[in-house]
């Protein structure tokens, strides 16, 4: 583990674990207040966060930006957000299991060093890689869960989202949830 937010990001922008390394354009560390409760995190980078090395900066990360300010968040002020793998995956498909094992030394030392009190995961990848396997995000988004002590907040990822509208009202009310979570315990 990395006692230096530096290194484990210096260390992760040479990282050769996979060979999503070998197509990447950046690697995207993630971004935001590294001193905030609330951690975001996705499955990967699409052709935009690949481009600029920032995760979430496209179509679905204005979406994304437009939720977390109807409830007070900002990722320039009081949330921080990651990726399970930090390369991005050909052609946008879904993370292999071994990419996101090489990946996931990364975004636990990020753990580490930011402590978070809530996480909330974007998506089914990143919710059946951190909070349970079997994890159905249809069914089980906006659910609170705690492993040790931090609570765990599965939603849709925005792309969805922008594939299908219908689950807008869905995702709102699961950042209701999410604010009343954040403001029961003092995470902001």
């Amino acid at each position: 583990m990395y006692d230096a937010w530096e290194t484990l990001e210096n260390n992760c922008l040479a990282c050769q674990k996979c060979p999503l390394w070998e197509t990447r354009t950046n690697v995207v560390f993630g971004e935001g207040n590294i001193n905030s409760k609330v951690m975001f995190v996705g499955e990967g980078p699409g052709e935009q966060e690949d481009l600029q090395g920032k995760p979430f900066v496209g179509r679905s990360g204005k979406l994304l930006d437009k939720m977390l300010e109807e409830i007070g968040l900002s990722r320039k002020k009081n949330i921080y957000i990651a990726n399970i793998v930090k390369c991005r995956p050909p052609k946008n498909r879904d993370p292999l299991p071994e990419e996101q094992r090489q990946c996931m030394d990364w975004l636990r030392s990020q753990f580490v060093l930011i402590n978070p009190k809530i996480i909330v995961t974007l998506g089914r990848i990143a919710a059946t890689s951190m909070i349970k396997p079997d994890l159905k995000i249809t069914k089980e988004h906006g659910s609170i869960y705690k492993k040790k002590d931090i609570f765990m907040v599965p939603t849709f990822h925005p792309a969805a989202l922008l594939r299908d509208p219908s689950k807008m009202i869905l995702a709102k009310q699961d950042f209701i949830k999410l604010k009343n979570l954040i403001d029961h315990n003092n995470a902001i």
